[in-house]
């Protein structure tokens, strides 16, 4: 069985969350991209906790695919430390998992 996973990232504006779904899109990496925003964000950075706006992108693939989904986001993104996760997806209806992997490169 295909292992799929989400993967996550947030950007400093939708612009940006727009141009990094849209290439993951087009390098058929990715299934489909979900933009959620805007979002607020806490977090430590530089020795100080920081808070910003920001956009949460969900991004459907499958694992084997995620390095370069990984190196696609880095090549595009604005943050010095982009937040790049991967989470399993453990179960997903048969049908939607049939036309996920239908839109993604086929890699060897």
């Amino acid at each position: 069985m295909e292992e799929y996973v989400q993967v996550i990232t947030t950007t400093a504006s939708q612009k940006e969350a727009e141009r990094i779904a849209r290439v993951l899109l087009e390098k058929r990496l990715v299934a489909c991209v979900q933009i959620i925003g805007p979002i607020a964000s806490l977090y430590w950075w530089q020795q100080k906790i920081e808070r910003s706006e920001e956009w949460l992108c969900l991004a459907k693939t499958k694992s084997k695919l995620f390095a370069q989904v990984e190196e696609t986001i880095k090549s595009l993104h604005s943050y010095e430390v982009p937040e790049i996760l991967a989470v399993p997806i453990v179960k997903g209806s048969s049908s939607y998992l049939q036309w996920l992997s239908e839109q993604l490169h086929q890699t060897p």
